[in-house]
């Protein structure tokens, strides 16, 4: 022991109680009032453990029905992380929070002596004025942590202020996907604020690694780390020089670091179309969009003499191209009747018919959707471009079938094969 004295932290316990609502789930939240500390401020249900004999499942479903008349199963009760608090004035404490998401009763104000209001809110939209500690619980398990650390410092406000965030996030073992590393969040912190919450939204082959990153102060955003420089490069250099032509139909770079190979951008709406359904007609809208977007992608920049295409081939204009133009790297918005692209890793100048290959597969058999594509693009494939698709759809394919079978990636491999089967049958007099 090298201190001079052992801490004697109050224990506390805290109650997330969650709702479904229309836009996601709600908390319910109360107003302190009257001769109490932080009145006004918004908090969670809460309170202390009654004496060395009550434990703190025992407290949280005590204090939960004397303080909003509703009783919860202990068997309902689930942990969501503690919380080691300094207040202002220097007394400390620790916070255990809880989630329930079942119980009995109506939830309503018992103890008006202490509290004025309660109500439910949006987890991403919380009210204020809230009190600082509530709200870095709340941070800490939207963020998925274990554990927080909030330590204030003499003079900070009660209730929450961005100006002065002292939550520190503590991630557990065994989840290095619940959040990047220590050095990448500072990195997006720097350029959007303090992260909330974060969620692994990798795709599963790849090595990059990509998280929805939701700021505390409200807005949603992508962090990515890219496998290699290349591929970090060729994305930023796309982000920085023709993506921005696209608008709205594309994300936007934030900020960028090559040592961490690390960007952030803003988010985009819509849903991957990879492996959904819809009526023809929604899938001749998707695949007109598909063209439109297309050719904005490839009248990005001006042309230039292409290079690195096999000899056989005559030399087309190089145009910038996404490099991986396909369902999955797509996001459809049937509501804004919007077609949004993500990725621009791959991303090079090259034959504008380069971004077709992958997408070929698509509209196999359906000459309607081949039509609705040419329609967006403005024109139709040109002879030499047409004897281009089919080589480079035949060494993409190659490539996939050998790739998918040495990472075991039977869909890579499906998808090859299935490509060159149709390739050859288009051949056959």
């Amino acid at each position: 022991m090298t201190g001079a004295q052992r801490h004697t932290e109050p224990l506390d316990v805290h109650l997330i109680v969650l709702r479904d609502g229309q836009a996601g789930p709600k908390v319910l939240l109360s107003r302190r009032a009257g001769d109490v500390y932080a009145a006004g401020c918004w908090h969670l249900v809460s309170g202390h453990l009654d004496g060395p004999w009550e434990d703190v499942v025992t407290a949280l479903v005590r204090e939960t029905r004397e303080e909003v008349g509703i009783v919860v199963d202990p068997a309902d009760v689930r942990a969501a992380v503690t919380v080691h608090h300094r207040s202002p004035t220097g007394g400390a404490r620790v916070g255990v929070f809880f989630e329930v998401r079942r119980w009995e009763g109506v939830p309503e104000v018992m103890e008006h002596r202490v509290c004025d209001a309660m109500e439910w809110f949006a987890l991403d939209k919380l009210p204020e004025p809230m009190v600082a500690y509530c709200r870095a619980g709340l941070d800490a398990y939207q963020a998925g942590a274990r554990m927080g650390v909030h330590f204030q410092e003499p003079g900070d406000p009660i209730a929450y202020d961005p100006a002065v965030d002292r939550l520190v996030l503590v991630p557990g073992p065994g989840s290095p996907g619940a959040m990047p590393e220590e050095e990448v969040r500072a990195f997006s912190e720097r350029a959007v604020g303090r992260i909330a919450t974060w969620t692994d939204s990798s795709w599963a082959r790849e090595e990059s690694r990509v998280w929805r990153a939701r700021a505390a102060e409200g807005g949603t955003w992508y962090v990515k780390i890219h496998q290699n420089d290349r591929f970090h490069q060729r994305e930023v250099a796309a982000l920085r020089s023709w993506v921005p032509g696209l608008g709205a139909a594309a994300p936007r770079l934030v900020a960028a670091d090559p040592g961490l190979r690390a960007v952030v951008l803003t988010a985009v709406g819509g849903q991957s179309p990879h492996g959904a359904t819809y009526p023809p007609e929604q899938q001749r809208r998707i695949f007109h969009r598909i063209g439109q977007l297309a050719a904005a992608i490839h009248h990005g920049a001006p042309p230039r003499p292409a290079a690195g295409l096999p000899a056989c081939l005559p030399a087309p204009e190089a145009v910038p191209t996404h490099g991986d133009f396909q369902p999955r790297n797509l996001r459809w918005d049937a509501a804004a009747d919007a077609l949004y692209v993500i990725d621009f890793e791959r991303s090079e100048k090259g034959p504008a018919i380069r971004d077709f290959v992958r997408l070929s597969d698509a509209w196999h058999g359906r000459p309607d959707l081949l039509q609705a594509v040419m329609d967006g693009y403005g024109r139709p494939f040109t002879p030499e471009e047409e004897d281009q698709l089919t080589v480079l759809a035949v060494l993409d394919s190659v490539s996939g079938i050998s790739h998918g079978t040495a990472h075991g990636d039977p869909e890579l491999v499906e998808r090859g094969l299935r490509t060159l089967a149709r390739l050859r049958a288009a051949q056959r007099p």
